[in-house]
């Protein structure tokens, strides 16, 4: 349904994690660690690819914690809230 009066559609505008880019970078990150990358999940074995889909996301979600902690961090001794 478009907003005649802005002119918006939110189906040309989905929302989208503001840290989904990232987190996806380290997904790739951690499979090309493994000598893969997304493209080769398809031609792998189901639970070949379940493994290392798990201990890519598990991967990335440390690196996000990280990511959060560090930004805190920067805010805090800046004294921004």
């Amino acid at each position: 349904m478009t907003d005649k009066s802005y002119g918006f559609d939110p189906k040309d505008h989905p929302l989208e994690d503001p840290l989904a880019k990232l987190e996806k970078s380290f997904i790739e990150a951690f499979l090309a660690t493994k000598g893969y990358s997304i493209k080769d999940l398809e031609s792998l074995p189901r639970q070949t690819v379940k493994i290392l889909m798990t201990e890519a996301c598990m991967y990335a979600s440390s690196k996000l914690a990280e990511v959060e902690t560090r930004s805190r961090l920067v805010h805090d001794l800046h004294g921004e809230e």
